[in-house]
């Protein structure tokens, strides 16, 4: 088993910047791969990032590469997304998440938290 905790969402402006961290316990192997996803009401869940535990590898969906950048801290078992430049089109709520493995497209997660609300007004 593996559990998840979010902090940092909140509500910011067009363009501004949110950091939210992502404290993760539990079983070591099914947290080899490491990530967010976030869902928006009425729309699909969508990958955002994901890091592999080696931290060489990572995946970005398109909607956020150049502005989101994740990272991670080992010793502190805690991931990191930074947000930057941020739109109305990011406000979901944001959801730490883990697996195994990655998988081809980068997000397949098995575990995730509850959640943390990001949202972005103009």
């Amino acid at each position: 088993q593996v559990q998840l905790v979010e902090s940092g969402g909140g509500s910011v402006q067009l363009g501004g910047s949110l950091r939210l961290s992502c404290v993760a316990s539990g079983n070591t192997y099914s947290r080899n791969c490491m990530g967010w996803f976030r869902q928006a009401p009425g729309k699909e869940r969508e990958g955002v990032a994901s890091i592999g535990s080696a931290g060489f590898t990572t995946y970005y969906a398109d909607s956020v590469k150049d502005r989101f950048t994740i990272s991670q801290d080992n010793a502190k078992n805690t991931v990191y997304l930074q947000m930057n430049s941020l739109k109305p089109d990011d406000t979901a709520m944001y959801y730490c998440a883990a697996n195994s493995y990655c998988g081809e497209r980068g997000f397949d997660f098995r575990y995730w938290g509850q959640g943390t609300q990001v949202t972005v007004s103009s």
